[in-house]
């Protein structure tokens, strides 16, 4: 995933290191020595923020990715969540979601619908990770998508016009 937030360079900027690093510790509150809630984004943004130190914009990424909310809202814990840690910049969000759900467990690059199939594969329809995740998927999805336009926008040859920017100005296609 980290390898995913990379290559994003281009479209973070100033900001690629701090989501790379958060690609990197996303998943650290699923260690047992760090578990205290059961809620990985939580117990993770915790660690880095009382053991670590780490600055507080890594922490709220670490404590936000990949539609936390709707799962802390799941577990009951989204007042703990949202008063813990504030929202971090949407654009950052939408980056260390796009390299966690473009991502597979393994390592390679796969397309978000996949990714999150093998998702809900790992979880039964009524397990609160499998609901969060049905309940999360059009917002993961458009942070996948939102990213992937900020990408072919940069990639665009300058001066070069969209095609529907073409269509309005009436040009034929």
């Amino acid at each position: 995933m980290a390898e995913q937030a990379a290559t994003l360079t281009d479209v973070l900027g100033d900001d690629a290191d701090l989501v790379t690093a958060s690609a990197w510790l996303h998943d650290i509150g699923y260690s047992p020595a760090l578990a205290e809630t059961g809620f990985h984004p939580l117990d993770g943004a915790r660690y880095l923020r009382r053991v670590e130190h780490a600055d507080e914009r890594l922490c709220s990424l670490v404590a936000h990715h990949s539609g936390a909310m709707v799962e802390a809202e799941e577990r009951g814990m989204l007042d703990e969540l949202t008063g813990e840690f504030p929202l971090p910049d949407p654009e950052l969000l939408s980056a260390l979601t796009y390299s966690d759900m473009t991502t597979g467990p393994d390592g390679t690059h796969l397309p978000v619908e996949r990714r999150l199939s093998e998702i809900l594969e790992r979880y039964a329809p009524g397990d609160l990770v499998h609901r969060a995740v049905t309940r999360s998927r059009p917002d993961l999805v458009q942070a996948v998508r939102s990213v992937e336009a900020r990408e072919s926008a940069l990639r665009r040859p300058a001066g070069r016009a969209t095609r529907s920017a073409d269509v309005g100005r009436g040009h034929s296609l």
